[in-house]
């Protein structure tokens, strides 16, 4: 398959690298000299410098004859216009865009993007997809990733292992037996730094970050089993009032229904703005770096204060300081990778990347094929598949032990109808059944080859 990716940042370069990787014919357009010299030096790839909108530097990446296009610029109004273009004057079948912009993404104009009008296929907004994470994390206290798969019947969770968590030394061959009716699958763990696909002998400890998946309807049980208890997240202070801050404080209002919300916005316009946005919720003006402001919002009593304003040390350093007043959890948006690897260090509990979350939102609109659901975790590291078995796959009639899937991937849960399997040594795929798989990283080409993936993964 043939993909043309207009922009060259965080967000493109990721995509670009992942369908490289796949063994895709990727072509990469920005402006930027520096990232267009980057980016053909990192990635097997072509890379063309120009403006993504125009025609002829469309015609340049080869649009004529691509399959798809993903337009990721930082400007929604190139990206629209690169998709008009690729469909005016090239045919591409399938238009990928990133908006940013709400007033284009309001209800009332949702005729925009229709193909006699804005022929855009997909339009991913970050903002929206970032909130929804953060609220999805909210909803389940103490966990560090919440990602459904298979009509959210299974979810991946992860969480950080403290000193009183019940599963500690034990080797997680001996979990069923101490939580008989506990449906759950440890497919990944962190330790100092360190991702690795766990064996049945492999034993927990303090401090590691741990990743599992589980049904959702036993997840509350799940939580339990590793130390969480389930309970309400009523105190909540959320720093920034921009895109990202508002959507989550909506979306807050709608679920979770907190009975302290608070949103600390530095922009007098933006808090009025935000203010009148929200039914309940309270807005203060001012700089959460101090101190002042944060005794105000109620942090020192706060179940969780969610940083996300624009800037990744202010999103940092509050978050530090929430947890240093009292705050009980702190969250904080970043879009450097270098602040992933000094969260915790520091004091922050959970790390918010947009980056990661806007990657695996488009990858929901380019996987075809067997492939449901991808998702990447912890910056590229492993991507976690959802995959249905076909009556033609390779996976059909076989059990996991026979399919050797080794040590750099694990199937973390079957789903056959409305059924959810915890998968066994001798559990066998069955038509139609929807397995959930993490992957690390190194691994992924030779696991596509295992699931048969290359062959149909784009239709």
């Amino acid at each position: 398959m043939k993909v043309v990716v207009c922009g060259a940042g965080l967000v493109g370069f990721n995509i670009a690298r992942y369908l490289a990787r796949a063994g895709h014919d990727v072509t990469v357009i920005d402006r930027r000299p520096e990232l267009v010299r980057k980016i053909g030096e990192t990635l097997d790839l072509r890379a063309v410098l120009g403006h993504a909108a125009l025609p002829g530097v469309l015609e340049e990446a080869g649009a004529a004859d691509a399959d798809m296009l993903i337009a990721v610029t930082h400007h929604d109004e190139v990206n629209m216009i690169a998709c008009q273009v690729a469909h005016s004057l090239f045919g591409v079948p399938t238009k990928i865009a990133r908006v940013r912009e709400q007033a284009y993404l309001e209800p009332r104009w949702q005729d925009l993007f229709r193909r006699e009008h804005l022929p855009i296929d997909h339009v991913i907004s970050p903002e929206v997809e970032v909130a929804h994470a953060a609220a999805r994390l909210l909803a389940h206290p103490g966990s560090l990733a919440v990602i459904p798969f298979a009509g959210d019947r299974v979810r991946l969770v992860g969480l950080r292992l403290s000193e009183e968590s019940p599963v500690l030394d034990q080797p997680l061959r001996h979990l069923t037996q101490l939580f008989p009716e506990l449906q759950v699958v440890v497919v990944g763990v962190v330790r100092d730094g360190r991702f690795f696909v766990p064996t049945a002998e492999d034993r927990l400890l303090a401090g590691d970050e741990v990743y599992f998946v589980s049904a959702t309807a036993h997840l509350g049980r799940a939580m339990h089993a590793f130390g969480y208890e389930s309970g309400r997240n009523d105190r909540i202070v959320v720093v920034g009032g921009g895109n990202i801050g508002l959507y989550l404080a909506r979306d807050l209002e709608r679920q979770l229904r907190p009975v302290g919300l608070r949103v600390i916005e530095k922009d007098p316009e933006r808090a009025e703005h935000v203010a009148q946005q929200l039914a309940q919720g309270v807005v203060l003006c001012g700089d959460a770096r101090e101190e002042d402001i944060l005794e105000e919002a109620g942090v020192r009593s706060a179940e969780s204060v969610v940083c996300v304003t624009d800037s990744d040390e202010v999103n940092v350093m509050v978050g530090v300081l929430a947890k240093d007043m009292g705050a009980r959890r702190a969250m904080s948006l970043y879009n450097s990778a270098v602040y992933r690897r000094i969260l915790a260090a520091v004091g922050v509990d959970v790390g918010l990347n947009p980056r990661e979350i806007t990657v695996s939102s488009i990858l929901q609109y380019v996987r075809r094929g067997r492939i449901r659901a991808v998702h990447t975790l912890l910056d590229g590291e492993a991507e976690i598949y959802e995959i249905e078995a076909l009556e033609t796959s390779p996976l059909v009639g076989r059990s996991l032990r026979e399919l050797r899937i080794g040590r750099d991937a694990i199937v973390g849960a079957i789903v056959r109808g409305e059924e959810v399997l915890v998968p066994r040594a001798d559990t066998v795929i069955e038509p139609h059944d929807r397995v959930v798989v993490l992957v690390r990283a190194e691994a992924i080409r030779r696991m596509e080859k295992l699931f048969a993936v290359r062959a149909d993964y784009f239709g």
